[in-house]
Parts: structure tokens; sequence; C-alpha cells
């Protein structure tokens, strides 16, 4: 009788913990009957959720607020530090390190089509609000993949420095563990390790895979150079956990008052040659 009661208690503390851990997003999605793509509204609307429409699986990995699909930039050191680590300024679209929320100034769903957001970020180690670096985004779904626009409104002091800029960084599912990606005459695949590494895509795609080359793909037009790594973590692998993939193109620039940042980029899913082809029908 006490087991049977242990074991009920548990499954109700079990569940409390899902529905908690479940009431502090806020998703909306985008469904086209292939593909799925979700935004969290509670973390500055980032990018959270991408998978297939009729598994509904998620292959990206949202761990924390720095671990989404979204708008960041480097500037200055300014004298604040990440979990006790020196840092710089540094705008994030979903939030701080510690857990702090971005504001949403706007947001629209349209038709169930179209996802769009204005978002006042907040700087990544000391947690204040950014009003001078107001961020942007589109999301649409196109067949198999996503298109997404994102802008960046830049009014602050100039920024002297100039730095490695994700557009955007890409954190997956550990379990997609070799990175795949044009080179100058064939596909060069790795897996990655700890800390960053650095190359070129002469391409500008970039996509992770499973032992089965099945995956996930990014392509950022214009964009070849990118850095990655593979985190171990605790070594649990879903889109909760604390191990991951990632992989970010990056443009090499600093942040000057009035400037305004825009770009696009693709997402999708499938087999390597179904990554490949669609990619090279939008240019890549």
């Amino acid at each position: 009788m006490k087991r049977i009661i242990s074991i009920i208690s548990l499954f109700f503390l079990l569940l409390v913990t899902f529905l908690r851990a479940d009431l502090n997003h806020q998703w909306e999605y985008l469904d086209n009957g292939k593909i799925r793509i979700g935004v969290d509204k509670s973390r500055g609307a980032c990018i959270g959720f991408f998978g297939e429409s009729i598994t509904k699986k998620n292959l990206l990995n949202n761990f924390d607020e720095g671990r989404f699909i979204q708008q960041s930039y480097y500037g200055d050191k300014d004298g604040s530090k990440w979990n006790g680590k020196p840092w710089r300024y540094n705008p994030v679209q979903g939030g701080d390190w510690k857990g702090n929320k971005s504001r949403i100034l706007n947001f629209s769903k349209i038709n169930g089509q179209i996802i769009t957001a204005k978002v006042e970020p907040l700087n990544w180690s000391n947690g204040k609000s950014c009003p001078e670096a107001i961020m942007s985004l589109k999301v649409s779904l196109i067949d198999t993949y996503a298109e997404i626009t994102y802008e960046l409104e830049y009014t602050g002091d100039d920024q002297i420095s100039h730095n490695h800029q994700e557009m955007p960084a890409m954190f997956v599912d550990a379990d997609l563990s070799t990175l795949v990606y044009p080179g100058s005459d064939k596909l060069i695949r790795k897996i990655p390790k700890w800390p960053n590494e650095y190359g070129k895509s002469h391409k500008s795609w970039f996509a992770y895979l499973n032992k089965n080359d099945w995956g996930i793909g990014i392509f950022t037009p214009g964009t070849k150079d990118f850095t990655c790594y593979r985190f171990k973590g605790k070594g649990k692998n879903d889109p909760n956990g604390s191990s991951c993939s990632y992989v970010a193109p990056i443009r090499t620039f600093s942040l000057k008052k009035g400037m305004k940042v825009s770009y696009k980029f693709y997402l999708t899913i499938g087999k390597l040659d179904k990554i490949k082809s669609t990619f090279k029908s939008i240019g890549g």
C-alpha cells in the first residue's frame, strides 16, 4: 500500500513539474503540414522549436535563454560579468544569463502563416534593458523550409571593437552530432569538439546530421565564415538538455550609432541530399 501511495505521489510530482515548466513558456507555432516552427513569447519570440509536422519532434535545443535561434550582437567590454567571467555589451533577444526575460513590444500572427515581433532585448551579462538595440523578426513557412528575417535598429553609442557576429547561432539536439558543409570541391564532414572551432562554407549552408544522414540545415546567404562546437554538458540529449551541437554563420563588424542590420536565413529538415537540394533551390 505504501508503495502504491509513493508511486502515485511521484506521478503527481512529475505532472506538476511538467505543468510548471510548460507554463514558463508561451509558444506560438506555424505549421504547414510538412514542417512546424515555434517561437517562445516568454523569451523574446525566439525560435525554440523546429521539426516535422508529422512527428512534432523538436530538433532544436533551448536549455536556457541563450540557446534559442535569435538575435545576439557583441560590442565592447563594459565591465560586466557573466557568471564571474568578464564580458562585454551583448544585447540578446531572449533575455539574460540569469533567466530574466526580454520585453516584447509587439507581436502578431497573421492568418496562421506569418509571425512578426519587435523586441527590446536585455544585456546578457548584467540584465539591463537595451532600448537602443530594438530587434525585429518575421517568420514564415514555404513548402519544406522556413524563411526568417531579422533586423536590428541600433541607436546606442558607437562600439569600437570589431567582433564576430552570429547570423544567427543555431543550437540543436546533441543527437545530431555530425556537421556537414560545402568545401571548395566536396562536402566536409566533422564532429566538432569543445571549445569553438572555425571554418568556411563555400555555399553558406550547414547541416547537423545523425548517423542516418538525417537532420537540420541552416543557410544564411552571403555568410561563409562560421564557428561551431559540441558541448557535452551532463550528457542529456533532448531540447531541454545541457548537451548540444552548435553552429553559427558569422560576419565581423562593430555596432555604430544609427546602424541597421538586416538579413534573411533559412531552415530545413531532411536527409542530406534533400537539405542540399532545398538550399540550392534558394541560392545555396
